[in-house]
């Protein structure tokens, strides 16, 4: 690979990174809110639950990203995405939104530590399915949050900005 084009994939991280920058302060910003975060978005998620479920696959991407920087096996999530999804909220049912964000926060810092080695090719996302590179996967969970900020700005009839 020349170093031309490998700055040219640096670059791309940067942006996909800043997108997901953008993307994760949305959502905390959302969550500072005076809401009430009990109001069911989903049949069976409230808001509180969708922070979870955020929180959850966010400190997934953090510790498999990391566990690779630092040439250590990654454990990924196992399971039916389903499953994987409820085991998430389960998991962050009872923690306050306080304390939620705090842990997207330090999940997102041990993601931007990480993200720029390039030692780093293929990072996983769930046991059964495929690895994505690291540009690929910060613009699946900026795209992720995405989804979730749009779908709970909807259910508050709150404007949505795109940005």
């Amino acid at each position: 690979m020349s170093s031309n084009s490998t700055s040219d994939s640096e670059l791309a991280i940067a942006r996909s990174l800043q997108a997901l920058h953008t993307r994760v302060t949305q959502i905390i910003t959302f969550y500072r809110q005076d809401l009430d975060f009990s109001l069911m978005v989903y049949a069976h998620w409230s808001a509180k639950d969708i922070l979870g479920h955020l929180v959850f696959w966010h400190e997934s991407f953090a510790r498999n990203l990391r566990d690779i920087a630092q040439n250590q096996k990654p454990n990924p999530l196992k399971g039916k995405l389903s499953e994987v999804n409820q085991m998430g909220v389960d998991a962050t049912h009872s923690v306050s939104i306080d304390r939620l964000i705090n842990r997207l926060t330090a999940a997102q810092q041990v993601i931007d530590k990480h993200i720029f080695n390039t030692e780093v090719q293929l990072i996983p996302y769930k046991k059964g399915s495929r690895d994505y590179n690291r540009q690929e996967h910060l613009e699946i969970v900026a795209a992720h949050i995405k989804r979730h900020l749009k779908d709970l700005h909807k259910k508050y009839h709150l404007k949505y900005a795109e940005t």
